[in-house]
């Protein structure tokens, strides 16, 4: 009798979110022609490559048969499939199957399809972009004039301005932050410009699929072609006013405190409207009592430092003698314009003699030199630091056409822009050193596009895993303990990831017995997700 082991961990977790949402089908049925292929569909081998991407190992290509190699890789896909069958070869051929079809069309009906499935409510959209920076020189196979990006330098959010990159643009949906829109571009490409295009090509088809109120963005979103954009589709936007904006800056020196209204716990807010870029707007300048605090600190040590250094200099500027009261006159006025953290009160010029020679006079003799020099009292400028601190605490000023003040108050305006923080964690998930860095040493730029797609595609399966785990133990009442053993309903996938690490399944002369070290909060989470998750654990559905 042979006793084998394979591990199972928490890729049944993934393998059966693919099924939940069809990806396999729905990747084979718009490819269509599978004749290049033997073992594996291309939904298959994308699956593969999701399944080994938030399997948290990292693997190039030609290593990913390795990979599988002590998994049950035929379980995981439904398939008979050995781990050497997986190959670069193959996954090559999905990579550029995937660029082929069109990376930014494909990816957008996978994600409408999937919130469709779940049934996910969308209010918001979040749109963003990063960076993703690759070794090496790249040109593209592709004739001069078909679509694929450029590799080349331009604004790293990596800190790497050295080495070629290509950006990703992003939309998420404010409810499970899961993707819903993804496009590669240049290198160099900018966002304002990006954005605007975005809005003009594709909101209108969002906002009929997924019934979005809103999109939300950064600083980026908010140029007068974005502005106008949004005014002709007739879409709602919550954005951040860039602080260069003129307007912007005296409204932040201008807001009375006394007007401000409390919105949330240490929060206040001051509305004002704006007509900038021909379009109707509210501006909602945002205090925080926190940032307040910790800048009004900051403010006196930067007083501190900067009032002992004037100070150092006007008592230099005592010690020098002027010929006439003029010139000290004139140096005392150079000095108090440039001051900016102490003041001089009551200053003056003081009138004193000496001899010509130094050593003792002689009997009688008077002083023949007249010279001059300053005087006066060292303050700190309390009127300077007052208004500097006026203005601490107004961190942002929210912008949007929502001119409805009782249906969308300041405090869903701050709600829904702070939503943004969505698309900020999916970045920080796909630039994890534990996700497919290593895959960027693919040598065709097309692959890279299409890589990147296959990235956010972990992410859609990794937000919506988590999305549905909340809302399926708040439904059923149950509770899954956290980090620290207490019971909660909103476990991050990451942990339930990690606390099914160390399921096997148990082979007996190659037959499948049973998956062993299942614990009751492995079947917590299994018993909410149903049956599409449960038959790649329990034996009696194999």
């Amino acid at each position: 009798m042979q006793i084998d082991t394979q591990n199972v961990d928490h890729l049944g977790l993934i393998a059966g979110m693919c099924e939940e949402i069809g990806l396999v089908d729905l990747i084979d049925q718009t490819v269509g022609d599978q004749a290049k292929n033997k073992h594996l569909t291309y939904g298959q081998a994308i699956k593969c490559m999701i399944l080994n991407g938030l399997g948290f190992v990292s693997r190039t290509l030609h290593m990913y048969s390795e990979y599988f190699e002590d998994k049950p890789i035929d379980h995981l896909l439904g398939t008979p499939v050995i781990p050497e069958q997986i190959d670069d070869n193959v996954l090559g051929r999905a990579l550029d199957k995937l660029f082929e079809l069109g990376v930014t069309e494909l990816f957008t009906k996978i994600a409408l399809h999937t919130i469709k499935v779940l049934g996910i409510q969308v209010k918001s959209l979040q749109l963003d972009a990063t960076s993703f920076h690759v070794v090496g020189n790249y040109e593209s196979l592709l004739e001069q004039g078909e679509a694929c990006i450029r590799l080349v330098q331009g604004y790293s959010r990596d800190h790497r301005p050295d080495l070629n990159q290509a950006v990703l643009q992003l939309i998420t949906s404010n409810e499970g932050n899961i993707p819903l829109y993804m496009q590669v571009a240049d290198g160099n490409s900018s966002d304002k410009t990006a954005f605007t295009q975005i809005v003009a090509e594709h909101l209108k088809s969002f906002r009929q699929a997924v019934e979005n109120r809103y999109i939300v963005g950064d600083s980026a979103l908010y140029t007068s072609a974005t502005l106008q954009a949004f005014k002709e589709e007739q879409s709602l936007f919550v954005t951040r006013v860039p602080m260069q904006i003129k307007e912007a800056k005296e409204l932040m020196f201008e807001v009375p405190y006394d007007k401000t209204i409390e919105i949330a716990e240490g929060y206040r807010a001051f509305e004002s409207t704006s007509c900038y870029a021909g379009v109707e707007q509210r501006w909602v300048a945002i205090f925080s009592q926190a940032a307040y605090q910790r800048e009004c600190h900051t403010v006196a040590k930067h007083y501190l430092k900067g009032s002992e250094k004037e100070t150092k200099v006007f008592i230099k500027l005592m010690q020098q003698e002027f010929s006439c009261p003029n010139d000290a006159k004139r140096q005392l006025d150079k000095f108090v314009k440039k001051l900016k953290y102490i003041q001089i009160i009551e200053p003056q010029i003081i009138a004193t003699q000496k001899h010509a020679k130094s050593g003792r006079p002689k009997s009688g003799q008077a002083p023949s030199i007249l010279s001059y020099r300053l005087e006066g009292t060292v303050a700190c400028s309390l009127l300077n630091k007052a208004e500097l601190e006026k203005i601490k605490g107004f961190f942002i000023i929210l912008a949007t056409n929502d001119m409805d003040m009782t249906a969308f108050p300041a405090q869903e305006v701050l709600k829904t822009y702070k939503a943004q923080q969505s698309v900020e964690r999916g970045f920080r998930f796909l630039k994890s050193p534990d996700f497919l860095v290593s895959s960027f040493f693919l040598k065709k730029p097309e692959r890279i596009e299409a890589l990147l797609m296959v990235m956010t595609l972990c992410l859609l399966v990794y937000s919506t895993l988590e999305y549905e785990i909340r809302e399926k133990l708040r439904e059923n009442g149950e509770n899954f303990l956290n980090q620290l053993k207490k019971p909660t309903q909103k476990p991050t996938i990451r942990w339930v990831f990690f606390c099914f690490l160390g399921l096997h399944m148990v082979f007996i002369d190659h037959k499948r017995l049973q998956i062993t070290n299942l614990k009751e909060r492995h079947r917590i989470i299994l018993r909410c997700l149903g049956p599409p998750y449960q038959k790649f654990y329990y034996s009696e559905m194999w």
